[in-house]
């Protein structure tokens, strides 16, 4: 779960650099969708939510680095059980 939000501080943080980037006038409206996209990724609302995630994929004994992921689609999907 940790690696998960690695992940996530390091897509703002490339977020963030490419927003750098965007100086034309015709990119500022990329630029304002790319900021308020970073704004949902610090609100507490989604952090509550990768908390909640976790708890699932916790219960369904899913914590592995490389199933988090897959058991976070497949709840927002809603994944068949096995």
């Amino acid at each position: 779960f940790l690696v998960f939000f690695l992940d996530t501080d390091r897509a703002l943080v490339l977020l963030e650099e490419y927003c750098k980037k965007l100086r034309k006038p015709e990119e500022q409206q990329l630029k304002k969708a790319i900021r308020k996209v970073m704004g949902i990724f610090k609100s507490s609302l989604f952090q509550a939510l990768l908390g909640s995630f976790k708890k699932k994929a916790t219960r369904h004994g899913t914590t592995s680095n490389t199933s988090l992921p897959a058991a976070l689609a497949c709840d927002v999907l809603g994944c068949p059980k096995d």
